[in-house]
């Protein structure tokens, strides 16, 4: 199990993060694109880092093209010497169209072009292949020697695909080097419904699960006091009821028999009664996608749920001492 822990995008800071959460042991920082593009500070860590591994959770991939992402991808992960996790999502329509104004087309079936555009430019810069991708979205037939990246000794940037739903799930087993799971999830709902949707998609392209990256960081509520675990319940019970009232999520919910709730939550939503949404939420559907406790109850819920499930995943408890850390960090991995 490799474990990583989430990162500031300041870049005044995210050097000393970076140095101080790899002398901690953990494997990989992960980066979300939210407010700050994550390929510059992620530089800035790798530049002052040796061994950790740098995670874009995720990268928004239909507001760039797919030679733009590959020049990104491959610059960073050449310059940390083979470093780079990309993890790639596809954002939702509203921000592709009115916040990036760019297109957006079916969703599933333009990332497998996206990644499959992104691999046909890897081939021409690693392996000498002649250019020519031609798909509906994306067609690439033209890179002059000029253009092309000469330090390619190294290996490719790994890419990995956030997925929900089965059509883009089917995307990630079939094409990419792993998939990212999103929070809102449980173990029933990943062994029942995810787990083989993927090993569906790695049979068909000659894959198996050995080698495939399936990275899940569940939404936990943790803290060193009683105080700081309440506070945190509070927060994932509203997290929890944000995911509820999307619609691509309701397969979560009708698993454990709450799908009619969503309709409740989408109406509270509406009228923005974020307070009557998260009272909507019970302790059971509370520690059935999340998970509540110290931190070493933590970790002990993580193994006995996905130990045998997932290859990657997400803790970090900042106020937790040094040694401490490092023992559950420990813990996690084996």
């Amino acid at each position: 199990m490799k474990i990583d822990a989430p990162v500031t995008a300041d870049m005044r800071q995210i050097a000393s993060q970076a140095v101080e959460l790899e002398s901690l042991g953990y494997d990989g920082i992960r980066l979300a694109e939210l407010n700050h593009d994550p390929f510059l500070p992620l530089t800035l860590a790798a530049e002052h880092t040796r061994r950790i591994e740098l995670v874009t959770s995720v990268a928004v991939a239909f507001s760039r093209n797919p030679m733009t992402m590959a020049q990104l991808a491959h610059d960073l992960n050449s310059f940390s010497n083979g470093r780079l996790v990309l993890g790639l999502g596809s954002q939702v329509k509203p921000h592709i169209q009115r916040r990036f104004s760019m297109p957006w087309h079916k969703a599933a079936a333009q990332m497998r072009e996206f990644i499959e555009a992104m691999n046909a430019i890897y081939d021409c810069w690693y392996d000498g292949a002649r250019l020519d991708y031609q798909g509906e979205y994306y067609q690439h037939n033209l890179m002059p020697a000029t253009f092309t990246p000469d330090n390619v000794s190294g290996a490719r940037p790994k890419i990995v695909l956030s997925a929900t739903g089965p059509l883009m799930t089917r995307v990630a087993a079939e094409i990419a080097d792993g998939m990212i799971m999103h929070p809102f999830s449980s173990a029933k709902y990943m062994t029942e419904v995810t787990i083989p949707a993927i090993q569906e998609g790695l049979r068909i392209s000659g894959r198996d699960l050995d080698g495939f990256v399936l990275d899940y960081a569940p939404m936990i509520a943790t803290g060193g006091s009683d105080e700081a675990v309440d506070k945190a319940v509070r927060v994932l019970r509203g997290r929890i009821a944000f995911y509820g009232c999307t619609v691509a999520y309701k397969p979560v919910l009708d698993i454990h028999g709450w799908g009619d709730l969503q309709d409740e939550l989408i109406v509270l939503n509406r009228q923005h009664r974020t307070d009557d949404m998260a009272a909507l939420i019970s302790d059971d559907m509370v520690n059935t996608i999340g998970i509540v406790g110290t931190p070493e109850e933590v970790v002990e819920q993580m193994n006995s749920r996905f130990a045998n499930l997932i290859s990657r995943t997400s803790f970090h408890v900042p106020d937790l001492p040094a040694e401490q850390l490092k023992e559950l960090l420990s813990k996690l991995k084996a």
